[in-house]
């Protein structure tokens, strides 16, 4: 198992990321090989000095880095040799089985989408992220910022790669698939909500359960939410604030706890050919060491497997 990480991506990076990879050694008796992207002149002292032994990872040098406020594909092009260039590089060939970085968000989107493509049927790839829901469940939202505006079909193939997300990553058996909307019945909502219930309603490979509301969102109703990027972003980001208000106020209990990012590492590109990870720009080492953790779930699974096999012939 070979895992790219991009180490000179994110606020607190490379010095966050190597002690990522220290805390996820010291967690596994069998790990994966780790080929690290980044300035090997910056890298390699870090390593040393964390005591990472040298048989754990490959250095490849890159002496670019591709900033946060840079612009996505403008920066691809024109820095070939970034941490994050020579990654989607790695990956493409075959030379990492996945993808990790907590680098330029954009950047890292372009490059699943350009460099890495969509699994064949897959009309719009998307991004999730976890819900901790009150009674110590987990669900999943989709999407949550990638695709703006959608149409019904794009909801309807975000249910089917969300639903084996939950089966195979967070072990939930049969998840059950609800349409984010404004009213629990049949018909409620604006357009899109209208037209893409009775395709989850047709759609004979996930368990569609009907519509569950924003109160229903921490509840569990659902495994599997569905919703157009601009209203997950929405919902996303007010869930980021609850947190941060919680850790503002030391308002201590171990539900809101469930809320930290860190805990759960990246989130995944879910409908790209090879496993991508993006992690949160203010990572930190227990971020990092989730996500290799994570892409090694991911890998060890067959994920993209089974989702190129749900979309052929489509």
């Amino acid at each position: 198992m070979i895992i790219c990480i991009d180490m000179m991506g994110g606020d607190f990076a490379p010095l966050e990321a190597v002690k990522g990879i220290q805390l996820y050694l010291s967690q596994v008796s069998t790990p994966a090989m780790l080929v690290l992207t980044g300035d090997e002149a910056i890298l390699q002292p870090l390593l040393n000095e964390q005591g990472i032994p040298p048989t754990a990872y490959k250095i490849v040098h890159a002496p670019q880095v591709i900033g946060y406020n840079e612009h996505p594909t403008k920066a691809l092009k024109e820095k070939p040799n970034s941490s994050i260039g020579i990654g989607y590089h790695l990956l493409a060939s075959g030379k990492a089985e996945a993808f990790i970085s907590a680098g330029n968000t954009g950047a890292m989107l372009v490059g699943a989408l350009f460099s890495i493509k969509a699994i064949e049927g897959v009309q719009r790839p998307t991004i999730s992220t976890v819900i901790p829901k009150e009674d110590g469940s987990t669900g999943l939202l989709l999407d949550v910022g990638l695709n703006a505006d959608c149409k019904p079909e794009h909801l309807n193939q975000s249910a089917i790669l969300g639903s084996l997300y939950a089966k195979n990553i967070l072990g939930i058996d049969n998840p059950r698939v609800a349409l984010l909307n404004i009213g629990e019945e049949e018909g409620k909502g604006n357009v899109l909500a209208q037209t893409t219930f009775p395709l989850l309603k047709e759609n004979n490979e996930i368990n569609f359960v009907g519509n569950v509301e924003g109160r229903d969102v921490l509840l569990n109703k659902a495994d599997v939410m569905i919703c157009d990027g601009f209203t997950g972003n929405v919902v996303l980001k007010l869930l980021e604030s609850f947190h941060a208000i919680t850790q503002e106020k030391k308002i201590e209990h171990e539900y809101f706890d469930r809320f930290d990012y860190e805990n759960y590492g990246g989130t995944p590109v879910l409908g790209v050919a090879k496993p991508v990870i993006i992690g949160h720009g203010i990572s930190h080492a227990k971020a990092f060491s989730n996500m290799i953790h994570l892409a090694e779930k991911m890998i060890s699974t067959s994920l993209l497997d089974k989702m190129k096999a749900s979309f052929e012939g489509k």
